[in-house]
């Protein structure tokens, strides 16, 4: 895949996770608290894969990418480790509001995914906005 064409996927991905985002805080003003934080995740997980659309790399499992991005992000100290713990603990609490019986999720914690969703999806764009000005 030729580099514009990389970039390109890595800003439709960006999209997308804005789209999950702006779901995520619809749901969330609904008190629908494990919907919120389920589309919060995927609003962190398309930004992660918006990355490795950059080196043009992709995981067909969700811990496929996640470990991808924790090693050639987090590891190589292009990415700050906080964003390593913001999408391991939301993928942790998607897993457990989809697959668990009688899971709850609190108020406080749904806002919380929100809140970090937003703040990975804001540190992705900056690095991929200057990945493009280096190009």
């Amino acid at each position: 895949m030729r580099d514009g064409a990389k970039y390109d996927l890595a800003i439709y991905r960006l999209e997308k996770a804005g789209i999950c985002l702006k779901d995520a805080v619809l749901l969330l003003q609904n008190n629908r608290f494990m919907a919120a934080a389920n589309r919060a995740y995927y609003a962190i997980f398309h930004s992660a894969r918006s990355v490795l659309a950059l080196n043009g790399e992709d995981r067909k499992r969700h811990s496929g990418v996640i470990s991808y991005f924790q090693e050639h992000y987090i590891k190589t100290g292009i990415i700050e480790k906080t964003y390593s713990y913001i999408l391991q603990n939301a993928f942790e609490i998607r897993q457990e509001s989809d697959y668990e019986d009688f899971y709850v999720l609190s108020k406080q914690d749904a806002e919380q995914q929100v809140a970090n969703a937003e703040k990975f999806l804001t540190r992705i764009k900056e690095y991929i906005c200057c990945y493009n000005d280096n190009q």
